[in-house]
């Protein structure tokens, strides 16, 4: 899925075009605005900016990034489900996109409905990193040692609900051991806690936890992914560790408000997945630790009902009620 053929990519491309200048010969005729429901400076920021800046060249009309930041994603996503279905407004969003139903009991919007999925941009691994305090130098050893000591490994996390929390969660499930979660607010916040030992182990993205790795002041075990890192290829898979069946990530993905024709959706999935596949594109994210991605809007639909299904099952086996 993140390698795109050429041959289809190029269906996809006049497919697309062709469809959208049918129904909507002028579009788009106007800017068009990304909303990135976080803060400047994450992954899904970097890819709408990337992105936006490959179809203003090949469009010619601006792509303005709107940084809206706030309840896990839910207010920037909100505007953009309320938002006139023509195209101009569009939504980045991240995987808490499909973990927010198992954690907020009455969401604005509709997860599935309130949208028109048009492509999946880029997934991020994360990494499982150890304390250099800790004995445990593998997966199967810090699975014994978490059974030997009940209660006594903590996990730090980027905050309650997001794909780092809930990795760490299924995690608990499938090793059957017990680990006390301790949220941050963001990520780095967590990573002197975690090289002095105050905590056990985090679940983190390659890219964030790269410089504590290579540092030496973290260890680390495995990435979540079912294919190694680009950035930390000598970092094992959860399953080449020795826990199969375990793969999460966090990963960015387009929506556009429900309604919005299928001609426009379809060539605005056309363009993005141009960009992806461009060369100089594709060199950026891989070297910030962005896999990109790409697919069909009906793929990018499937791949959400898979995600939120998987995320329920964790919270419900975490005992996590929504709020």
């Amino acid at each position: 899925m993140h390698r795109i053929p050429r041959a289809i990519l190029a269906a996809a491309v006049l497919a697309g075009g062709t469809t959208a200048h049918a129904a909507e010969p002028n579009y788009p005729a106007k800017a068009i605005t990304i909303v990135v429901p976080a803060s400047p400076g994450g992954a899904i920021d970097l890819v709408a900016r990337l992105v936006g800046q490959r179809m203003t060249e090949d469009w010619g009309q601006p792509v303005v990034v709107d940084n809206r930041p706030g309840a896990t994603g839910i207010i920037g996503t909100d505007l953009v489900a309320k938002a006139p279905p023509d195209g101009y407004m569009l939504a980045l969003v991240a995987s808490s996109h499909a973990i927010n139903p198992s954690m907020v009991k009455k969401l604005p919007f509709d997860t599935l409905k309130s949208f028109e999925p048009v492509a999946l941009t880029h997934v991020v691994p994360l990494m499982l990193v150890v304390s250099p305090s800790l004995p445990p130098k593998t997966v199967k050893e810090l699975i014994a040692y978490g059974k030997a000591n009940p209660g006594q490994l903590s996990f730090a996390s980027s905050g309650s609900g997001g794909a780092p929390h809930f990795s760490a969660e299924l995690f608990k499930s499938m090793a059957g051991i017990d680990m006390v979660h301790i949220p941050y607010k963001g990520s780095t916040l967590a990573h002197p806690d975690l090289t002095s030992g105050r905590v056990s182990l985090m679940f983190d993205t390659v890219a964030a936890i790269g410089p504590q790795v290579k540092a030496g002041k973290v260890r680390p075990l495995a990435v979540t992914t079912a294919k190694r890192s680009s950035i930390a290829p000598q970092v094992p898979t959860m399953a080449e560790a020795g826990l199969r069946g375990y793969e999460t990530s966090t990963w960015g993905g387009v929506l556009a408000p429900a309604g919005t024709p299928r001609a426009v959706v379809d060539k605005l999935n056309a363009e993005i997945n141009k960009a992806l596949a461009a060369p100089d594109l594709r060199e950026r994210l891989l070297h910030a630790g962005i896999e990109p991605a790409g697919g069909t809007p009906a793929q990018f639909t499937s791949f959400l009902q898979v995600e939120m299904g998987k995320w329920a099952k964790v919270a419900k086996d975490a005992g996590i009620q929504p709020e």
